[in-house]
């Protein structure tokens, strides 16, 4: 049996489906789960979630700077649970010195060191990110991004999840650092103007100032991070542009293309 924190996201949902098609029984858990409730913020309500788990699956959001990461740990511990998979950032581990992924790398420092078995997965920017540009795209057939030609090698985040899937289920994977990549650079012109090819019609792309973005993503997420991840897709370092070979290698297929994610994905944005 295997703990799924952040079970309704872009990465639990399909890791949650990715375990029960094997065959495996899940306790998928978010604070809102009718049958595993339990806040992450509150580590003591893991208890009865955490009894008896094979492997534990730890998401959190943001870059987890509200968690008291030891205390999981220990709960987790308690719990008998021998194997522990962290969803960390691949910046935790190109930009060591960055504030905005500081409390990512104390939390994986805390499962290194905790005696379980233990699997960092270490992904890039999420081509789920893309679902921001759903209703203008519904709307007004258009999209805005700042740094409209740096391309990154987005990933997945079913392919996150199938890696999870794996490192849960198999003890053989404990102690390695996977960076998860997709097979490819892509910026966000290339984004658009794939949307309007899928959708038969123009997408207007607006590339906006860092200004502008920064004062967008203010709207949802901490100073640090927003600051943090402008610096990311604005300036990506050679370690971020690198297209990893661990998806592949872990899964025994190639990674998925962002023409693969929106195939499945198109709707959102008709």
């Amino acid at each position: 049996m295997y703990v799924v924190t952040g079970a309704t996201g872009n990465v639990g949902r399909p890791l949650v489906a990715a375990l029960e098609a094997a065959g495996e029984q899940v306790r998928a858990v978010s604070r809102s789960a009718p049958r595993w409730p339990a806040d992450l913020a509150d580590p003591e309500s893991l208890r009865p979630v955490v009894a008896g788990a094979e492997a534990f699956f730890l998401l959190v959001s943001g870059a987890g700077a509200h968690l008291d990461g030891p205390a999981i740990v220990d709960v987790v511990k308690a719990g008998g649970v021998p194997r522990i998979v962290l969803l960390s950032s691949q910046a935790a581990g190109t930009r060591p010195e960055a504030a905005s992924h500081a409390p990512l790398r104390e939390l994986e420092r805390t499962v290194r060191e905790s005696g379980l078995d233990w699997v960092v997965l270490r992904p890039g920017g999420f081509m789920s990110n893309t679902f921001a540009w759903a209703e203008p795209v519904r709307a007004h057939r258009a999209v805005a991004a700042p740094f409209g030609d740096v391309g990154l090698p987005l990933v997945d985040p079913a392919d996150i999840a199938e890696v999870a899937a794996a490192a849960l289920r198999d003890p053989g994977h404990a102690g390695r650092v996977y960076e998860l990549t997709g097979p490819e650079l892509s910026t966000p012109r290339q984004r658009a103007a794939e949307l309007a090819r899928v959708l038969g019609e123009p997408v207007r792309f607006t590339e906006q100032t860092r200004e502008q973005a920064r004062e967008q993503m203010l709207a949802f997420m901490p100073e640090p991070v927003a600051d943090g991840t402008l610096q990311i897709i604005g300036a990506p370092t050679a370690a971020e542009l690198r297209i990893s070979p661990d998806v592949p290698r872990v899964l025994d297929r190639p990674a998925r293309t962002f023409a693969d994610w929106l195939g499945r994905h198109v709707d959102a944005f008709r």
